[in-house]
């Protein structure tokens, strides 16, 4: 008897990748706190999208629940794997509700932005936490029940999908997510969890927030020498903190971390590297939706929705003031999102200089 999997949050990520497994046949149930997501999910499908034809059709054969049906799981059979996919900030709650329906093997896997597998472990503890990492998979939910991708497929030139657990050993269990998710996209099983996150924090942490403090698209970002500069800052300000604190950061597509280090330091040569690979037009995953792709955080702005800053730089910050290595530029974009959330600034490039 297969699985039972229940995705908790569908939105970008967790609706991408519990939609593809539902179409593959396997037996997901979608959770969601959106009522006209599930609603309509329920009457014609989840509409999946991407850069090419094949990417693109409907998922008839996920179950579905809303927030306030959860109860009714108590008369079936109990979660095996639940995907929490919700924002950071949502961690804690999400997981204590699904806590009680996973079966006694069943764990709980962090398929989020930022280093959530601590909170996720206070409430099931380590035993029953997995990470997966989704590494430049640029997926948006912009309307209800209808998501698309807005990059490439990884393929052999990006390793999208990257699964660990907590303690580095290769395990059955995440040598089971690895063949769930390589359907999908590009995967591989990981000793090195840390500094995977780390990694993807690092890339979150140079986007994510520059985009929705100046409204731009990353694309955009990108050809702005001043915005671009300030993202290399960010990058390498994280590099040195996940440095200190001991992670063994991967490489960031073409990314190098200490080159990237390097160029926040001013090192010339260093920088004329990164410079040259985050230039719109010769970055890893080409990207042919790149007039309309926001990161997460600026699709959240948008969308007026609270956004995941203190869990990105305001977190790098902050590790960085435990650990002793200081992280400015990380500390200001943090400032400067949290007042464009609350409406005191609006996005524009010259919020950063731009």
């Amino acid at each position: 008897m297969g699985k039972r999997i229940a995705v908790v949050g569908v939105g970008a990520l967790g609706g991408y990748v519990g939609g593809y497994l539902a179409h593959a046949g396997h037996d997901v149930t979608f959770i969601d706190m959106w009522p006209e997501n599930i609603e309509l999910i329920r009457k014609r499908g989840l509409l999946l999208d991407g850069v090419t034809p094949e990417e693109k059709f409907t998922v008839t054969k996920a179950k579905t629940m809303h927030l306030t049906e959860l109860q009714d799981l108590v008369k079936q059979k109990p979660i095996d794997i639940a995907f929490v996919a919700v924002k950071s900030y949502d961690t804690e709650w999400a997981t204590a509700m699904i806590k009680q329906y996973l079966a006694p093997d069943g764990y709980v896997v962090s398929l989020q932005n930022c280093l959530n597998e601590e909170r996720i472990a206070g409430i099931v503890g380590w035993g029953k936490t997995v990470g997966m990492v989704a590494s430049l998979i640029s997926v948006d939910m912009f309307e209800a029940a209808h998501i698309r991708r807005t990059v490439a497929k990884g393929g052999d030139k990006h390793t999208v999908f990257r699964v660990g657990e907590v303690h580095g050993r290769i395990t059955k269990r995440v040598e089971e997510l690895h063949e769930m998710v390589s359907m999908i996209d590009s995967a591989k099983t990981t000793t090195n969890l840390w500094g995977e996150r780390w990694s993807k924090l690092c890339q979150n942490g140079m986007k994510n927030g520059v985009s929705a403090a100046t409204g731009l698209t990353g694309t955009d970002c990108d050809r702005s020498d001043v915005i671009r500069r300030f993202s290399i800052q960010l990058g390498g300000e994280a590099v040195r903190v996940g440095q200190a604190l001991g992670y063994h950061i991967e490489k960031m597509g073409k990314l190098d971390p200490e080159t990237l280090a390097r160029a926040s330091e001013n090192d010339p040569k260093a920088l004329d590297e990164i410079e040259t690979i985050l230039r719109p037009g010769s970055n890893t995953n080409p990207n042919p939706r790149a007039d309309i792709q926001r990161p997460s955080m600026a699709q959240d702005i948008i969308k007026g929705r609270r956004t995941e800053i203190e869990f990105m730089n305001g977190y790098i910050a902050d590790r960085g003031d435990y650990i002793g290595v200081k992280a400015p530029a990380h500390h200001k974009l943090t400032a400067i999102v949290k007042q464009v959330e609350r409406g005191a600034l609006k996005p524009a490039p010259a919020t950063l200089g731009g």
